[in-house]
């Protein structure tokens, strides 16, 4: 699967709402999901995944994986390691160059992440990035939106 050309790292640090998934069986029903990254001095990327579980209101769910740059050229594909010694794939296949919304997606095809900086999705981005996930070869029908407050 094809990522981007090149990821600024210290530019895709931060937090971005995830604004439509593929989920895992974690992600199901998540609310206010949200992905932050941070640059370890050792190149890693200390990660924070927080979402509320089954609605708005619903328990606030914790996980910290650590990120791995595996391709040091692009810094474009990266093991996300939820528990040791497993690095799921985590590739960089669309990032817009303001740096305001990505998409990660996995070799199999299998989940997919769209992410902005804003909690904020419109639905001709959410069709424009269905349109996208297709293009690489998912089965866009499985994308689903991911509820946000926006305040």
């Amino acid at each position: 699967m094809q990522t981007v050309a090149h990821v600024d790292l210290e530019r895709f640090m931060g937090p971005w709402y995830v604004v439509a998934n593929i989920p895992t069986f974690v992600e199901k029903g998540a609310h206010n999901a949200v992905e932050s990254y941070a640059l370890n001095p050792d190149g890693t990327i200390a990660t924070t995944f927080t979402f509320n579980q089954n609605g708005f209101d619903g328990p606030q769910k914790t996980h910290h994986p650590t990120g791995f740059v595996l391709d040091r050229e692009s810094n474009a594909r990266w093991g996300m390691q939820f528990i040791w010694p497993i690095k799921a794939d985590f590739r960089v296949i669309y990032l817009d160059e303001d740096y305001q919304l990505t998409v990660i997606g996995r070799a199999k095809r299998d989940y997919v992440w769209v992410m902005s900086r804003s909690p904020v999705f419109s639905d001709e981005d959410f069709e424009r990035m269905q349109a996208f996930i297709a293009s690489v070869g998912y089965d866009a029908s499985r994308l689903q939106r991911v509820p946000q407050q926006s305040g």
